[in-house]
C-alpha cells in the first residue's frame, strides 16, 4: 500500500464496505479535512443543528437496520447534540458519531474550538468512546466502534479525530465479520418455561427489544401458546407487539403502585426486552403484586444487573424467546376481556386531542410510519390508535424533547417513498424545528401535525400531580407554526376549529413534500397518569 492511501480513504473504504454511505452531520472547520474529495458514491445530509444531524441519523438506522455515521464539529457540535445522542443511548439506536479535533500540534495549547478530554464528554451516553493516540489508528478505531454499536445492546458510539490526522498515511481495515447473537444457559431458560407452563395466569411484557432485534413474530407465537395477556412496558420507544390483537392489554404506566396494580393477579410476569421497570415520577409499594415471579430476558448486563426484582436471563431477545418456544407447553387459557372501543369524540370547540387523534387513524396512508411525540396526550394517543405493524410506529423512549421531528426525517430518507407522519407538541418542535428545512432540501413525503395547547401540557400536568396550581414557565404562547414551516420552505396551514380538520389532515396527507399542519386543541386539565389509577 502507497503512502497515497491516507486515513480518510481508510475510513471511507470501511464505511462503504458496512454500508455507511449516508453521513449525517453539521460542519466546521474542523472537519473540513475528512471531507475533501468527498466520494460520489456517499451523501451528505445536512443539519441545522446538532440534534437535527444526531436524530435524523438515529432515524435512518432504525429505518436499515445498520449503524448510520454522523459527524459533529468538536466539543460545541457535540454538546449541542448530546440530548439526540442520550435519546439513541436509551433507545438502542446504533449511530457512529466521529467529532472533529483540532490538529494534535495545537492540542497542548488548548486551541481554540478544541475538545478536552473528548473521550469523556459523551460518557455514560455511549457504548465506546475514544481519541486514537496515533493517526494510523483512526481507520480501525472506527472499526470497532462500528461493531460495538452493532452489537446487543446496540447504541451509539463515539470517535474523536484531530483534523490532520485524515491526510496521514494508513492501511484498510481487514475484513472481519462478526455474529453477534448469543443465547441464554438452557437451564436458566427450562426455569422460565417450567413457570409458564405450571402458571395460573401468566402475563408478558414486551420493550422496545423485541422490536429491535426483529422478534415481533416470535412473541406473537409465545403470547398464543402460553395464552398470556401482552403489556408493552412504560414509556417504550417502539410497539413490539401487534395492538388489535386479543391478547393485547394496553401500556403499562410508569408509576410503581400503578403498575403492580395493573398486575395484581398473574403469578408469573415474563418481561422480554426492557428495563424491569422505567419509572416517571415516585411512587411507593412493591414492585410487582405480592407472590408473584419475574423473569426478565434482555441482552443489556447493565439494565439485567440493576433489576430491582426478579430473575434476569442475559440473551438478545430473539434467541431467548425461540428457546422459550421449544420449551413451552401448549396452554388452554381464557382469553382476556377484550379492550373496549373509545367512541369518536364529537366534533366540537375547542378541539378535543382525541379528535385529532381519530381522525387522523381513520384518514392515515396504510404503508405510512407514524411518529410521535406528544408526552401531554400520550396516554390518549395509545388509547385510541393501534400499532398494528412492527416498524410502523417510533417515539422517544427516554422523554428528552426534540428528538422525533429528525428522526423522521432520517426515516424518510432511508425509506421507500412511504409517508412519515410526525404527530408532535408545541413545545416538542421547537427543540428541532430545523430539521423541516432538512426535509425540504430532500423533498421528503412528511405531515408535521403540532398538537398546540399553548404549552408544555405534561410539565403542568405533572404540576397538578403534586398538588401545584401553576407552573411558571410552562406557557408558550405568539409562535406561528405554519408560518415557520414556510419559511423553512415547507407548506403550512393553520387549523383553528374542529370543522377545519378533517380537510386539512387530507390536504398535509396528500401533500407531495413536507407539510405542518398546526391545530389548536384544548388543553388537559388531568393530573399525568392519573387515570391509569381508575
Amino acid at each position: 500500500m502507497t503512502s497515497e492511501f491516507t486515513v480518510r480513504d481508510a475510513v471511507f473504504d470501511f464505511c462503504r464496505r458496512v454500508g455507511m454511505t449516508t453521513v449525517y452531520g453539521n460542519p466546521g472547520s474542523t472537519e473540513l479535512r475528512m471531507f475533501r474529495d468527498f466520494p460520489e458514491d456517499f451523501s451528505y445530509v445536512l443539519g441545522l443543528q446538532e440534534i437535527v444531524a444526531v436524530g435524523a441519523a438515529a432515524g435512518h438506522a432504525i429505518g436499515t437496520g445498520n449503524a448510520t455515521l454522523v459527524n459533529l464539529h468538536s466539543a460545541g457540535g457535540v454538546g449541542h447534540g448530546l440530548g439526540a445522542v442520550f435519546n439513541a443511548y436509551r433507545d438502542r439506536v446504533p449511530v457512529v458519531i466521529v467529532a472533529g479535533q483540532q490538529t494534535r500540534a495545537m492540542l497542548p495549547t488548548r486551541p481554540f474550538l478544541g475538545a478536552d478530554e473528548p473521550a469523556q464528554f459523551p460518557r455514560p451516553y455511549v457504548k465506546w468512546s475514544r481519541q486514537p493516540e496515533r493517526a494510523e489508528d483512526v481507520p480501525a478505531a472506527l472499526a470497532e466502534a462500528y461493531r460495538v454499536a452493532m452489537t446487543p445492546p446496540r447504541g451509539p458510539v463515539f470517535l474523536s479525530v484531530p483534523e490532520d490526522d485524515w491526510d496521514r498515511p494508513a492501511e484498510p481495515v481487514p475484513h472481519r465479520e462478526i455474529r453477534t447473537g448469543f443465547a441464554a444457559d438452557p437451564a436458566a431458560l427450562r426455569e422460565a418455561a417450567d413457570a409458564l407452563n405450571d402458571a395460573e395466569n401468566p402475563v408478558i411484557i414486551v420493550g422496545h427489544g423485541v422490536e429491535d432485534e426483529g422478534a415481533n413474530s416470535l412473541v406473537v407465537n409465545l403470547a398464543e401458546r402460553t395464552g398470556a395477556p401482552v403489556w408493552i412496558s412504560p414509556l417504550s420507544g417502539r410497539s413490539g407487539f401487534p395492538e388489535d390483537h386479543a391478547l393485547f392489554q394496553g401500556f403499562l404506566p410508569p408509576v410503581r403502585d400503578l403498575l403492580a396494580a395493573r398486575l395484581a393477579g398473574h403469578d408469573v410476569i415474563l418481561v422480554l426486552g426492557a428495563p424491569v421497570f422505567n419509572y416517571h415520577v415516585h411512587a411507593e409499594g412493591p414492585y410487582i403484586p405480592e407472590g408473584s415471579r419475574l423473569f426478565h430476558i434482555d441482552c443489556d448486563p447493565d439494565q439485567i444487573a440493576w433489576a430491582p426484582v426478579g430473575t434476569s436471563i442475559l440473551s438478545t431477545v430473539q434467541a431467548g424467546v425461540a428457546g422459550l418456544l421449544e420449551l413451552v407447553e401448549k396452554a388452554d387459557r381464557p382469553a382476556p376481556e377484550p379492550r373496549p372501543r373509545l367512541a369518536k369524540p364529537a366534533v366540537a370547540d375547542p378541539i378535543d386531542p382525541a379528535l385529532v387523534i381519530e381522525t387522523l387513524r381513520e384518514r392515515m396512508p396504510e404503508d405510512a410510519i407514524l411518529v410521535e411525540e406528544i408526552p401531554s396526550h400520550r396516554d390518549l394517543f395509545h388509547s385510541r390508535f393501534p400499532i398494528t405493524r412492527p416498524g410502523s410506529f417510533l417515539t422517544m423512549g427516554s422523554g428528552v424533547l426534540g428528538w422525533s421531528l429528525p428522526m423522521g426525517v432520517g426515516r424518510a430518507i432511508a425509506g421507500s417513498g412511504e409517508r412519515i407522519v410526525c404527530v408532535l407538541g408545541d413545545g416538542a418542535i421547537m427543540y428541532s424545528a430545523q430539521a423541516l428545512w432538512t426535509a425540504v432540501q430532500h423533498r421528503l413525503p412528511m405531515t408535521v401535525i403540532v398538537m398546540n395547547n399553548g404549552g408544555y401540557g405534561a410539565v403542568r400536568s405533572l404540576g397538578r400531580r403534586l398538588g401545584m396550581d401553576s407552573v411558571v414557565g410552562a406557557d408558550i404562547s405568539g409562535i406561528d407554526f405554519a408560518a415557520l414551516a414556510k419559511s423553512l420552505g415547507a407548506g403550512g396551514r393553520t387549523v383553528g376549529t374542529a370543522a377545519e380538520l378533517d380537510g386539512a389532515l387530507a390536504e398535509g396527507l396528500e401533500h407531495e413534500g413536507p407539510f405542518l399542519i398546526d391545530v389548536a386543541v384544548a388543553a388537559n386539565d388531568a393530573a399525568m397518569y392519573e387515570p391509569w389509577a381508575q
